[in-house]
C-alpha cells in the first residue's frame, strides 16, 4: 500500500529516488524467491514522511530498533516514547553529532534534548562514535518491517529538504538491517544524560 505518491511535477532527485525504490522490487540473489512488499513511499517536500514514520511506530507491537544520523524530530521522539509505554522494546543508536562531537565544541541542542527525553523514558540509547559519520536512517519494526531512505528523523527533513522514505515489508530484509543495527550497537557507547 503506497501512502505518499510522487507529485505530478517532480524533480530529478525524486525521480532517482523512485527508480531506487522500484529497483528494490527486482529480485536479488540473497532474497530471491521471497516477495518484498513496498508498504509506503514518501518524498519531501510534499509528502508527510514524519507522519508515515509516526504511523509505523504506532503499529509496532514488539520491537523498534532505530539507527539515526540526525535524531531531533519531536513527533518521532514522542511516538517512540509512546511505544515504550505500550510495552514495545525500543532501542536507539545515533550518531555523535546529536550530542557532542569530538570535533565540535558545541552540542547540537535539539539532538541532546531528544537523547535526554529518550533515555529518561527508559529507552536504551547508544552513541556510535566508531565511524566518522554514522549516516544510517533506519528503523526495524517487529522483525518484518524496515523504514529507510535519505530522510533524517528531523524537522529539516520534513520541512526544508528534498528527501525520500521507503517502508519495506519483508522478514529477510528486516533481519539483515537488524544484524547491521546490532553490529553498530555493539561498538557504540551508552548515552549518559546530563
Amino acid at each position: 500500500m503506497l501512502r505518499c505518491m510522487i507529485p505530478l511535477h517532480h524533480s530529478e532527485n525524486q525521480m532517482r529516488a523512485a527508480l531506487v525504490a522500484l529497483a528494490l522490487l527486482i529480485p536479488i540473489p540473497a532474497l530471491a524467491g521471497q516477495p518484498v512488499s513496498l508498504e509506503a513511499l514518501c518524498f519531501t517536500p510534499g509528502g508527510d514522511c514524519t507522519g508515515v514514520i509516526v504511523d509505523q511506530i504506532g503499529k509496532a507491537q514488539r520491537q523498534v530498533l532505530v539507527q539515526a544520523y540526525n535524531f531531533t524530530d519531536a513527533a518521532i521522539v514522542k511516538a517512540l516514547i509512546d511505544a515504550k509505554r505500550r510495552g514495545v522494546d525500543v532501542q536507539v543508536v545515533i550518531d555523535r553529532v546529536n550530542v557532542c562531537a569530538e570535533d565540535k565544541p558545541v552540542c547540537r541542542a535539539s539532538g541532546a534534548v531528544a537523547a535526554g527525553l529518550i533515555t529518561r523514558a527508559g529507552i536504551p540509547l547508544s552513541i556510535d562514535r566508531k565511524e566518522k559519520i554514522a549516516h544510517n536512517k533506519v528503523m526495524v519494526i517487529d522483525g518484518h518491517r524496515v523504514i529507510t531512505g535519505s530522510f533524517n528523523f528531523s524537522q529539516s527533513a520534513q520541512k526544508a529538504n528534498a528527501e525520500n522514505l521507503l517502508v519495506i515489508e519483508d522478514e529477510a530484509t528486516a533481519r539483515r538491517y537488524a544484524e547491521n543495527w546490532r553490529a553498530h550497537q555493539g561498538h557504540s557507547q551508552e548515552y549518559q544524560d546530563r
